[in-house]
């Protein structure tokens, strides 16, 4: 049974300036947050569940959740943890609206997934699951879609480029015409991630970043975020920088945050 979460009032206070506001922008204001090594890694190999934050991180990124309306992860993510997607923090006032990115229809959600007992047990929400419009209408999606729709979830239904990827401005778009969502948590994993940094239209997207950084190496051939430099229209690359950049140590764990600009 997953335990209950506390964070601490004297750290807490420290993350106001990283929270999304009040928006009542056209589209999501966007949070990028997850835990890496020192050599930029979130994991020792592709599907492979790591353990890199500490029992206070842990707890802050269940804190960071009940701020924003939804939490997006990547297909990836959701078939090798099989996560919960909701804050477990103590008395949490508000639990996020899980968010997949599954363009091919991979995960294999079913009753018996984490986040559909999360849902059932009234302990967060069902999530949505993003795929290509073109799959939209496969016996196995129609399957998933009716299941989900009996606890509030969904799919959303999205058209891909040449290279079978979402674009960023759609996605975004869609979640806050379609279900309000005013404020997204995006927490991976690494192709998620890097495609948010790739080049400066999708990083333009992000507001802040939230960073754990845990004391230790996990090596060669571990999924790492490293996005590709892709340069504008102009043939010019300006690698992203943080900017009103804070450290806050926490146990053996730091956490770096600041504001992304393009």
């Amino acid at each position: 049974m997953s335990s209950i979460l506390a964070f601490p009032d004297d750290l807490a206070t420290q993350f106001g300036p990283y929270l999304p506001p009040a928006n009542t922008d056209d589209l999501p204001s966007v949070t990028l947050t997850f835990a890496s090594s020192l050599d930029s890694a979130l994991s020792l190999a592709p599907g492979t569940q790591t353990l890199l934050s500490g029992p206070l991180t842990k707890a802050m990124t269940h804190y960071i959740r009940t701020f924003h309306s939804a939490i997006l992860v990547g297909a990836s993510t959701a078939i090798s943890d099989d996560p919960g997607l909701n804050s477990r923090l103590e008395g949490a006032k508000r639990q996020p609206i899980p968010i997949v990115l599954d363009p091919n229809a991979r995960w294999g959600i079913t009753e018996s997934s984490r986040v559909v007992q999360t849902a059932k047990q009234g302990k967060g929400h069902a999530p949505f699951i993003i795929i290509s419009s073109n799959r939209w209408d496969d016996e196995v999606v129609v399957e998933r879609r009716n299941m989900l729709q009996k606890y509030g979830g969904g799919y959303i239904g999205i058209d891909v480029d040449n290279l079978g990827r979402f674009k960023w401005e759609d996605i975004l778009s869609r979640l806050r015409q379609e279900l309000r969502i005013e404020s997204l948590m995006v927490e991976g994993g690494a192709n998620v991630i890097n495609s948010l940094l790739e080049d400066e239209k999708s990083r333009g997207f992000v507001d802040n970043v939230i960073i754990t950084i845990a004391p230790t190496w996990l090596g060669k051939g571990g999924v790492v975020v490293s996005p590709e430099r892709r340069p504008n229209g102009e043939g010019q690359y300006t690698p992203p920088r943080l900017k009103e950049v804070k450290w806050i140590p926490m146990g053996d764990d730091v956490v770096l945050c600041g504001k992304l600009h393009p």
